[in-house]
């Protein structure tokens, strides 16, 4: 089978996913002229099912990736998760998330924008398509994964809040609730998890709220409900289960910046040629395979984001 591209070439399906996984998901997906109507959305996303009688999902993979690769099996993105809120081993999100209520779901937004203000989850995203983006996960650690998520471009949201001449930066903050996150009872990070992005890459066409993946709705130990999706930056970026959106004039000081500076940057940009003070960052282990492969400059994304970086040193750990 063959899908149409944002940019009008065609892809074999086969070069990015396991055709079997597609087979199952076109049981439920009614797909005509490569757009998945609102009714075939419902029982997927149902955290945002309020709207879905009025959206459409656009189904469209992201740029094939090169060289082509295979998807992360389902199983292995919905159990090998970094998610300190719920536990520090990989297994417990997947554990300790089962209960977490992701329903009703509000969003503050607020600082240098025009339309501050708290939104219901479904009035937040309700305005715009969603779409399918086939990204890779370069975790800090040195794993990595491939996923195809399913969200909103960042950009249009923020477009829809009006945001000021001095809205420099994008400030992210996950919800607090040690009660649902048994993670949050323990001093590990200075909770609740803080994230930023700059507003030029905020705005990116890359950058993702995702509420989805694998064509369904985001499990809870994957950053449920809505969660943010920056493939070219190191996975601790693309913070999730997101309360609170500001537009800010200063740089926010992110979560895992403020535990270990020498560590950890703002921009956190995947780089190879800059290892982690622990470790080397030139190569990766992709779930499910035994070898390590190398590493590309911004997660493989260069072509399309090395112009927001021109001029900074990239040989620094960002």
């Amino acid at each position: 089978m063959l899908i149409k591209h944002h940019d009008s070439s065609l892809i074999k399906e086969s070069q990015v996913t396991d055709p079997a996984l597609y087979l199952e998901r076109r049981r439920f997906l009614r797909v005509s002229a490569g757009l998945i109507t609102a009714a075939a959305v419902a029982d997927l996303l149902n955290p945002v099912e309020a709207y879905a009688a009025a959206a459409t999902l656009t189904y469209r993979p992201a740029k094939p990736l090169d060289p082509p690769d295979e998807l992360t099996p389902y199983k292995d993105v919905t159990t090998y998760n970094n998610y300190y809120e719920f536990g520090t081993d990989k297994e417990d999100p997947a554990e300790y998330a089962r209960d977490f209520k992701t329903a009703p779901w509000s969003i503050e937004v607020g600082g240098e924008c025009g339309k501050p203000g708290t939104y219901h989850l479904e009035d937040f995203i309700k305005p715009y398509a969603l779409e399918e983006r086939i990204y890779r996960l370069r975790c800090v650690e040195a794993w990595s994964m491939v996923i195809p998520w399913v969200g909103i471009p960042l950009h249009r949201i923020i477009k829809h809040f009006e945001p000021g001449s001095r809205a420099k930066y994008v400030e992210f903050t996950t919800l607090y609730d040690p009660r649902q996150m048994p993670g949050q009872r323990r001093a590990v990070l200075d909770w609740p998890y803080v994230e930023g992005l700059r507003m030029d890459e905020a705005m990116h066409p890359l950058t993702l709220f995702a509420v989805g993946l694998y064509g369904k709705t985001l499990p809870n130990q994957d950053g449920a409900p809505i969660r943010l999706v920056v493939p070219w930056k190191y996975g601790f970026k693309s913070i999730k289960a997101i309360v609170k959106v500001r537009f800010v004039e200063n740089q926010p000081l992110n979560t895992w910046q403020k535990a270990a500076p020498d560590e950890y940057g703002f921009y956190a940009n995947v780089n190879p040629h800059v290892d982690h003070p622990r470790w080397s960052q030139a190569k990766e282990r992709r779930i499910g395979d035994f070898f390590k492969r190398p590493t590309q400059m911004f997660n493989g994304y260069a072509d399309q984001v090395a112009s927001l970086y021109t001029g900074m040193d990239l040989h620094k750990y960002f």
